[in-house]
């Protein structure tokens, strides 16, 4: 019973809700936005676009690659920031933390993979097997095969 009387309440709101906006004026013929302005005649003249794009400084990837190591942004790099990477894939390999490399530490990732490549275990790699070591290289960004610009006449067709 409460589920009809909620159902004839909501009918009865959105029937005065439509009633308000039908006859409040909102449906009437004037536009609630003022047309855009119509453009300028004659606007500055625009520079052309350079035939090439130009290159970025040839310093730009070493300025990057100083920026990496410089981890004070001192504009120097230290002894110790220069070696900090050296440091963390050393202690990646010591997995003892002994402070020194045993050779199966060493050759832990090159073990690894040949376990993992010798299929049938027994302790040789086929051809096949071999191929499956192959780093996997990331593919070539694709260049754009776009035809050249053809030139326009003096219409712009």
């Amino acid at each position: 019973m409460l589920r009809w009387i909620a159902g004839i309440g909501a009918l009865v709101l959105l029937g005065i809700g439509g009633g308000l906006l039908f006859f409040s004026g909102a449906n009437s013929q004037t536009p609630a936005l003022p047309p855009p302005p119509a453009p300028a005649a004659a606007e500055a003249p625009v520079a052309p676009m350079p035939e090439s794009v130009p290159a970025a400084p040839a310093a730009s990837r070493e300025e990057r690659r100083f920026k990496r190591y410089d981890k004070d942004r001192d504009e120097a790099i230290t002894r110790a920031e220069y070696l900090a990477s050296r440091r963390k894939a050393f202690a990646r390999l010591d997995v003892n933390g002994d402070g020194r490399l045993s050779f199966e530490e060493w050759a832990v990732k090159t073990t690894e993979r040949f376990a993992k490549a010798d299929a049938n275990r027994d302790g040789a790699m086929s051809r096949a097997e071999f191929a499956t070591t192959a780093v996997k290289r990331k593919p070539a960004a694709a260049r754009c095969a776009c035809p050249p610009a053809a030139a326009t006449d003096a219409d712009g067709e």
